[in-house]
């Protein structure tokens, strides 16, 4: 069992990990880069035995949140109009499309879109839409290879940056403009290794934090240059925003995953801090500071795990040899997709090499968030269906979960 941290290296919890594993048996292959100057402050903390700051609102009461919140579908309308089609969203990881003249089609957010990555490597985010009839124009749930995207009806070709390239019979539609039958393109980002879009082509977007200390933290854990092991989308039949308060609280690692992975951690300690309405946490495991050079990326992952929660709706958990990328696409009120990316520093080479990674993919995806997290999540989202509870009640181990539902009451 995973004991506190002994004085001075004992923090309070400002927000918690809730799911994260360390290495099963395999040497860390950690990044050859520095931990960003953010990283290393909430491992200081953590090492000097820092409280909680005293900016920290209600870090030393209880708090509730309506349940409402959970329930109601008007409140869920307005967080479609104002957090998912008003904010940068992480729509993928960019290993999903590691070469040139690819494309994978993505509806999870109600709007269908092609992502592609063009000759020049450039990543796109397009309408499913072919310019002619109004033609689905790939559909397909895997990754395509291909110079050109071919629409089924009328076979119109378009490349990877959206223009049209070709059209059967062009001499049965005189006067034809090709440029202005481009694909219809979305705000778009590649930075720190994800694919960020806009979901509304009249919407301006500020992508400044994704292209900036977002983007310097993920490039520090390497995920630029990892590679997608697998990936796999689950229904949860839950509220989205139960399943970010999963993510955003500790208090419940030695309960709910008391089988699995409750032993790597002690109870509701680590550190966190803010980037943006974007919350960045890490939780460690018990290590002597004298012995641990923190500004050291291998060491310091070997006893720590990073933790990223971001408004309105990404997680990403940075195990010492791995990272899980996960995504939440509301549908309704009471029921969200979550993709999950499992990201690892290069493709198995060996056999040992891959059923290491099968063993962490099965018990990351397969059992902790699948069943624990998700499990839950469905369980409450029927307890606040019931009506028998008006709001729920937060502990100071749980104010990670505040300071979400704060930034989200600020855009609505």
């Amino acid at each position: 069992m995973t004991t506190p941290l002994p004085a001075p290296f004992k923090a309070l919890a400002f927000f918690g990990l809730s799911s994260a594993l360390p290495s099963l048996a395999m040497d860390i292959i950690a990044p050859p880069l520095r931990p960003t100057s953010g990283q290393i402050a909430l491992a200081r903390r953590i090492a000097r035995g820092a409280e909680q700051p005293a900016t920290e609102p209600n870090s030393d009461c209880t708090t509730a949140i309506d349940a409402a919140v959970y329930t109601d579908p008007d409140r869920f309308v307005r967080e479609m109009d104002c957090l998912f089609r008003a904010m940068p969203i992480a729509v993928a990881v960019s290993a999903l499309l590691p070469k040139a003249n690819s494309a994978v089609t993505h509806d999870g957010f109600g709007v269908p879109l092609i992502l592609t990555r063009d000759r020049q490597e450039r990543v796109h985010a397009f309408l499913n839409v072919c310019r002619h009839r109004g033609t689905r124009l790939l559909d397909a749930d895997e990754v395509v290879s291909a110079p050109r995207i071919i629409c089924p009806y009328h076979a119109w070709a378009y490349a990877g940056d959206g223009r049209l390239t070709g059209l059967p019979r062009p001499e049965t539609f005189p006067g034809l403009d090709k440029e202005t039958r481009r694909l219809m393109e979305l705000p778009v980002r590649e930075a720190g290794g994800m694919i960020w879009v806009g979901l509304d082509r009249n919407r301006d977007y500020d992508f400044s934090l994704v292209e900036g200390p977002l983007a310097a933290d993920f490039d520090a854990l390497g995920l630029s240059g990892m590679h997608l092991y697998a990936r796999r989308t689950h229904h949860v039949p839950g509220n989205w925003k139960l399943i970010m308060d999963a993510f955003l609280e500790s208090y419940h690692v030695q309960r709910l995953h008391r089988n699995t992975l409750a032993r790597f951690f002690a109870d509701g300690e680590g550190a966190g801090d803010m980037i943006g309405p974007h919350q960045r946490s890490l939780v460690t495991r018990d290590f002597d500071a004298d012995e641990v050079d923190i500004e050291d990326w291998e060491q310091l992952r070997r006893v720590g795990t990073y933790t990223y929660q971001m408004l309105p709706g990404t997680v990403i958990v940075a195990s010492p040899d791995y990272v899980n990328v996960m995504t939440l696409m509301p549908q309704d009120v009471r029921n969200t997709l979550v993709e999950d990316f499992m990201l690892i520093p290069e493709a198995p080479q060996t056999e040992k090499a891959e059923q290491h990674w099968a063993r962490s993919w099965q018990l990351l995806d397969g059992q902790v968030f699948g069943q624990e997290d998700f499990g839950a999540v469905a369980l409450g989202q029927r307890g606040l269906d019931s009506g028998a509870v008006g709001e729920m009640v937060l502990g100071t181990l749980e104010q990670g979960i505040r300071r979400f539902h704060d930034e989200v009451e600020k855009r609505l």
